[in-house]
C-alpha cells in the first residue's frame, strides 16, 4: 500500500510540477495548451505538487 501511495505521490508532484512550467509560461508543451501563460495553473500545479509531496512523505514513515 505504501509503494502505490508512493508512486501516485511521485506522479501527482510531476504532474504539479509540469501544470506549474505552464501555467507560468516556462513550458510550451503541447503547444496548443490551453494553460499556457495562465497563472491560475500555477496554483493549481502548486496545491498539486503539496499534496503529491504530502503522499511520498507519508509513504516513507515508519
Amino acid at each position: 500500500m505504501k509503494t502505490l501511495v508512493a508512486l501516485v505521490g511521485v506522479l501527482a508532484t510531476l504532474m504539479g510540477l509540469l501544470w506549474i512550467g505552464q501555467g507560468l509560461g516556462l513550458v510550451h508543451w503541447p503547444a496548443s495548451s490551453f494553460m499556457i501563460a495562465q497563472t491560475q495553473w500555477a496554483v493549481y500545479g502548486a496545491v498539486l505538487a503539496a499534496v503529491g509531496l504530502g503522499a511520498i512523505w507519508w509513504s516513507r514513515r515508519r
